[in-house]
């Protein structure tokens, strides 16, 4: 940040970006792309870290890989071919776009603590502090947003 003084200019500390950072990533469904998606994931937060200064506890990391993790699942089993996974983010959040060639938006099961499986999308939303959903010309959309200041 920069502040003049009196006509001069002084440096006072660090400049943040103005937009957001953004990535994304095209993933085939071949085996192994989940685990690409994670290190893409990854590796944007320690962008994050650098070019915004972000200050991301473990917990908020870990949250955003699960996020991740569960998104990419999904769209790896139900779209049955090529998913986008897109990221964006502050300082203070992330925003967790994934992208497939499906158009049957998912729908959430009822609670079953019984149920093995099909919870990924409870998982998503317990960690995010919003969740859309919503088709697109190829397929559909599902958005996570998630809060870094946890």
């Amino acid at each position: 940040m920069i502040e003049p003084l009196d006509g001069v200019v002084i440096p006072t500390g660090f400049d943040v970006p103005v937009e957001p950072l953004r990535r994304a990533a095209h993933y085939t469904g071949e085996p192994g792309c989940i685990a690409e998606a994670r290190h893409f994931a990854e590796s944007f937060l320690e962008q994050l870290r650098s070019e915004w200064c972000a200050e991301i506890d473990e917990r908020a990391d870990g949250d955003l890989l699960l996020v991740v993790s569960e998104l990419v699942t999904n769209a790896d089993r139900h779209s049955h071919g090529p998913y986008i996974l897109e990221l964006e983010g502050t300082d203070t959040s992330v925003s967790v776009t994934v992208y497939d060639s499906s158009a049957t938006l998912p729908r959430p099961c009822p609670r079953d603590p019984e149920r093995v499986g099909r919870h990924g999308l409870e998982i998503v939303h317990a960690l995010a502090t919003k969740v859309t959903v919503g088709r697109v010309p190829v397929g559909k959309r599902v958005k996570a947003e998630l809060d870094l200041r946890r």
